[in-house]
């Protein structure tokens, strides 16, 4: 015992052994659940220790292979639990993908079953076209057409699609309505204008009027429309325009009246030569014309009558004062009555579908009423719809004036040449005097107006989706719904006025035309986009200059050019979509240009001109 005891107190004597055999704590390394390291540190304690120790170790080791057998045990379970999550997990995912697939298989199925039903209904639109006399010219392009719009459903469109170069077209803006001159006192006679043709001649004949009365210093009385066989309509100014807004907007321009002193109406105007037709003055006269010719009428009968005076006065030249009235007429003194902006208003709240927005020509379209266009649910947080509009330019008179073929065979010839006879008797005489250019020409020239067939492949080509909602202005098509049948297809969200108002909301402007005109005029103007079928419509070229000067460059206009469109649809039975649809949009995005008014071209049509317009930095 003494020697156990010396060994113990004196480290020299025994360097291997541990300085202490006090009881072991419960802090010690033995008794913490630290895994394998407490086992081995158990089993280094039971070299070193003494024959003494051994009953104590006895006592000790028996715990720790408890809490060992323990701790591996919850280990073996949680590696258990983490193999069955896992394999948990992958079952998870497996079922997602799977279902993913699913989906994407049941809209494949989907799409191929739109596909499906929209060339059933383009060939069931089409044999009712045909009916056995109208061969399906695009037959082939139709059913690739709805192949695309079908497979591009929930593709994004296209990029700029609904825009115009903003940075270019944005840096004009509206400033006719500024004025350097002293008014016009008026006194070297009356001026009388009874003007010609539909809302679009007469609107141009009435500021050409303005600027004539201006340059020859007379007074204007408030221009008359003259009853039309082709237009029905006995709407006069009043009936369309403000009156007053009108007289007083000019005022400091012109001196304007609303019908002539008592003096002068018990005139004869015809008898004293005081009448002055469009068999007298060219299309497009210089102002000299105006100086030499009427001037002298006007200061002896002191009256000159004007009846028809479409497009008498040329746009150039012509000095910059004059011009920038002529625009200050057109963009801001011609104002809708309010009967027409209050339904131009509902027109375009339900064309936006109740959205609570307005678009940035509301207010000079529908003046007061601009509110009632953001009257939608309060409760419901309406997403702004856009449309687009379209002014098809396909009526009777169009298709027959054009000469063209447009695949109806002898009863379609046989019906335009009818209607030539009665409308068009000049043209009828020339073509049996001359000879003209085939309708195969013309159409390759690009003279014919574009079909609905053929506007609907423009469309689905640029990349409006089945989904567009389209605004179509007019609709008196010639062929009616059956020539439409593969645009309404192809857009089944395709709308007019007629289908958009009530009976009782429309009635007001039955039997009216031009005032059924100034609604589709305001829907088109307001558009997020405007597309036209043909450049020379004179309704099309006043909606696209408004659309500019207002605009702010945030308005595309959708100008195709016929001559490259005719050149591609001739290849309609070999062109691959792919190609058709990349040759479209070239042909329509070189017309997107912005760029100044060409010398001698319309104001009415492109303002962008400093007699119009300024240019901000």
């Amino acid at each position: 015992m003494s020697s156990s005891s010396e060994s113990e107190s004196n480290p020299s004597t025994s360097p291997r052994r541990p300085h202490s055999h006090s009881p072991v704590p419960k802090s010690s390394p033995l008794f913490r659940d630290s895994g394998s390291g407490s086992a081995q540190e158990s089993s280094s304690l039971s070299r070193f220790s003494s024959p003494k120790r051994s009953s104590l170790d006895e006592k000790i080791h028996p715990r720790t292979r408890r809490k060992v057998v323990r701790f591996w045990r919850r280990r073996r379970m949680k590696v258990i639990l983490g193999v069955l999550g896992l394999v948990g997990l992958f079952f998870l995912t497996n079922w997602w993908m799977v279902s993913r697939l699913h989906d994407a298989g049941r809209g494949v199925k989907r799409s191929s079953s739109i596909v499906k039903s929209s060339l059933v209904s383009v060939q069931g639109g089409l044999k009712k076209f045909n009916k056995g006399k109208r061969p399906q010219i695009h037959s082939r392009m139709l059913a690739l057409a709805a192949h695309a719009l079908a497979d591009g459903q929930n593709k994004p469109e296209p990029k700029g699609l609904w825009d115009e170069p903003v940075v270019q077209a944005s840096v004009w803006r509206p400033c006719a309505d500024q004025r350097k001159w002293e008014p016009s006192e008026g006194n070297n006679g009356y001026i009388l204008v009874t003007a010609n043709g539909g809302i679009n001649q007469q609107r141009v004949a009435v500021c050409n009027a303005v600027v004539i009365a201006r340059f020859l210093n007379a007074t204007l009385v408030v221009p008359k429309f003259l009853y039309s066989s082709v237009w029905r309509d006995a709407s006069q100014f009043g009936d369309i325009y403000q009156e007053e807004h009108f007289v007083n907007f000019l005022a400091p321009d012109i001196r304007i009246v609303k019908e002539l002193p008592m003096e002068l109406q018990s005139f004869d105007l015809e008898a004293i030569g005081s009448v002055v037709t469009d068999v007298d003055i060219m299309k497009e006269s210089k102002l000299s014309f105006y100086r030499k010719n009427i001037l002298p009428i006007l200061l002896q009968k002191r009256v000159v009558h004007f009846v028809g005076f479409g497009n008498r006065l040329a746009f150039d030249p012509i000095p910059f004062e004059l011009q920038r009235l002529r625009c200050r007429c057109n963009f801001h003194a011609l104002r809708f009555i309010p009967k027409i902006q209050e339904t131009g208003a509902l027109l375009l709240k339900r064309m936006r579908q109740n959205a609570r927005r307005s678009g940035p020509l509301d207010h000079y379209l529908v003046g007061p009423f601009v509110e009632s266009t953001m009257k939608g649910n309060k409760n419901r947080s309406a997403k702004s719809s856009r449309y687009l509009a379209l002014h098809l330019r396909f009526e009777i008179d169009m298709v027959a004036h054009s000469l063209c073929d447009f695949g109806g065979g002898e009863e379609e010839r046989q019906e335009l040449e009818a209607y030539r006879e009665i409308h068009f008797p000049a043209l009828t005489l020339l073509k049996k005097n001359t000879k003209l250019p085939s309708p195969e020409e013309l159409r390759a020239d690009g003279q014919c107006p574009l079909t609905p067939e053929e506007t609907a492949l423009m469309l689905v080509a640029l990349g409006f989706n089945r989904k567009t909602h389209l605004f179509l202005a007019g609709s008196q098509i010639y062929g009616g719904r059956s020539r439409l049948a593969a645009l309404t297809t192809l857009y089944p969200n395709l709308v007019t006025k007629e289908s958009l108002l009530s009976s009782f909301e429309i009635k007001p402007f039955m039997n009216f035309s031009s005032q059924l005109a100034a609604l589709d005029f305001i829907a088109c103007t307001a558009a997020d986009a405007f597309a036209i079928t043909d450049s020379g419509s004179q309704f099309s070229s006043l909606i696209s200059g408004y659309r500019i000067y207002y605009g702010g460059g945030r308005l595309p206009t959708i100008r195709p050019n016929k001559r490259r469109l005719a050149s591609i649809f001739l290849k309609n039975s070999s062109i691959e979509w792919s190609m058709f649809e990349k040759r479209v949009r070239k042909a329509v995005r070189q017309t997107k240009m912005i760029h100044r008014r060409p010398i001698s071209r319309s104001v009415y049509r492109n303002p962008r001109c400093k007699e119009c317009m300024c240019m901000t930095g």
